[in-house]
């Protein structure tokens, strides 16, 4: 009910994640006008089901949420929200969901999310190197210049930001001036 909600008030293309664990949740949501899914959890515990979303419904329809922490020296990917550390290393995984079909990664650092002390953007830029699809950064938003460093040094094609949009710390028609500046 909510994405149908959603698509009815909306012009933007928009993306929606959580719970998905099937091509039939994925159906119903397209149906209801989402323009694309984000799957997380559900990648990690069966990573076929990217292959059989990417199949029926191209690619670009699916984005694969990582949730990944920096300890010490190496990135790993978590799930539900960051709450359950698993094994996998988040280059690893990365470099796999790409070869699974994912169209996008929206990679979010545990360790910068809700600092507001900037993005990841080493890992941004090693991702960026490593795959050959769009990479969504998150977590760290707190100034335009954390936005403007993430498109320049961590080389993110995107970035996904929101208490500083929810609290008018920054309006998103400053930002977008500047960015295009």
């Amino acid at each position: 009910d909510m994405v149908l909600e959603v698509a009815e008030q909306v012009n933007i293309p928009f993306t929606v994640g959580g719970g998905i664990s099937s091509v039939e949740d994925v159906d119903d949501l397209l149906l209801c006008g989402a323009d694309k899914v984000s799957i997380n959890s559900s990648a990690v515990k069966r990573p076929e089901l990217i292959n059989e979303l990417s199949n029926k419904f191209g690619s670009q329809c699916v984005v694969v949420a990582i949730d990944a922490k920096q300890i010490e020296n190496e990135w790993y990917v978590y799930l539900s929200g960051g709450t359950i550390p698993t094994n996998l290393k988040l280059f690893d995984w990365a470099k796999e969901v790409e070869q699974r079909g994912a169209g996008e990664i929206l990679f979010t650092s545990m360790n910068h999310d809700g600092t507001k002390s900037g993005f990841a953007n080493q890992a941004l830029t090693k991702l960026s190197e490593l795959v050959n699809i769009p990479i969504i950064a998150s977590g760290g938003a707190g100034t335009v210049q954390h936005f403007i460093d993430t498109f320049k040094k961590g080389k993110a094609d995107a970035a996904l930001a929101a208490s500083v949009f929810h609290f008018g710390e920054i309006s998103i028609l400053d930002l977008k001036q500047e960015l295009k500046n």
